[in-house]
């Protein structure tokens, strides 16, 4: 279920490029929070179209041929790697406020087009399908090349968001990385832990207790304060019997040599 807005809402007409999982969750958002999604474009078109009849008085655009329909504000949510095509492929109408979604991605991709003004609209957070998003809490990382597209973009993520900050591309860089460790990395040495448990017919169920935990207090202290384990207690004889039982993954077994001396390292 969608939240309603935290701050109330000044309408703003939003065109929405992509349809994947960013859109997909932001474009109810929107619409719970007040403003009109005027259009949904998508490289699938088929995406595009079931968007859009979520999204009440929503067009699915077939192509962004000009001219675009008007908007206050066009959100790119698209893969990075998309950006600059669709920002070169797209005619802008002139003075087209533009923000892209992206963590790695500079402002300067968007400054680089002399028709828009510039942004950038960044959630910091994770989206799946069938998950639910609590909008109120998710970060939104605002930067902008003027002090008008920053105040418009700002009144858009305050109706979204209680967590919104300006951060330049730089910072908004290192957050990137700083997420991709605290939730790719993190998702992937739980996906091995699973894998693991498998072999041994044990189920999954049994470390939940204890990723719980460990996350409650990483977010509660300083994650590096709180370090436990064989790596820390520098026990030779763990250590070895962990690397010979990681034997049949020889990649498993390289990335928990390389931990446990990244974990000792912090000592």
């Amino acid at each position: 279920m969608i939240k309603s807005s935290v701050l109330p809402a000044t309408p703003l007409r939003i065109g929405l490029f992509g349809a994947g999982r960013v859109a997909s969750q932001l474009g109810p958002a929107l619409v719970a929070a007040g403003h009109q999604v005027v259009f949904v474009w998508s490289r699938t078109p088929a995406a595009a179209k079931i968007l859009a009849s979520q999204l009440p008085g929503t067009t699915a655009l077939p192509t962004p041929a000009p001219p675009l329909p008007p908007a206050d504000v066009y959100l790119l949510a698209v893969p990075d790697a998309a950006v600059a095509p669709l920002l070169a492929a797209t005619t802008w109408p002139a003075g087209a406020l533009v923000a892209h979604l992206a963590g790695a991605l500079s402002l300067a991709v968007l400054e680089a087009q002399p028709d828009v003004r510039a942004g950038v609209f960044y959630p910091l957070q994770t989206f799946s399908p069938g998950r639910s998003i609590d909008w109120p809490t998710v970060p939104l990382c605002i930067e902008a090349a003027d002090n008008q597209t920053e105040a418009t973009l700002l009144a858009l993520a305050h109706s979204l968001s209680r967590n919104v900050r300006r951060l330049n591309s730089a910072q908004r860089l290192k957050l990137h990385v700083a997420a991709v460790f605290a939730n790719n990395f993190t998702n992937h040495l739980l996906g091995i832990a699973d894998a693991l448990l498998a072999e041994a017919d044990l189920p999954a169920a049994l470390l939940a207790p204890l990723v719980r935990e460990t996350i409650a207090k990483a977010l509660a202290n300083s994650p590096f304060e709180g370090q436990t384990g064989p790596a820390v207690r520098h026990d030779a004889p763990t250590l070895a019997a962990h690397q010979a039982a990681l034997a049949a993954h020889p990649a498993w077994q390289a990335l928990y040599v390389q931990l446990t001396a990244s974990i000792q390292a912090q000592l």
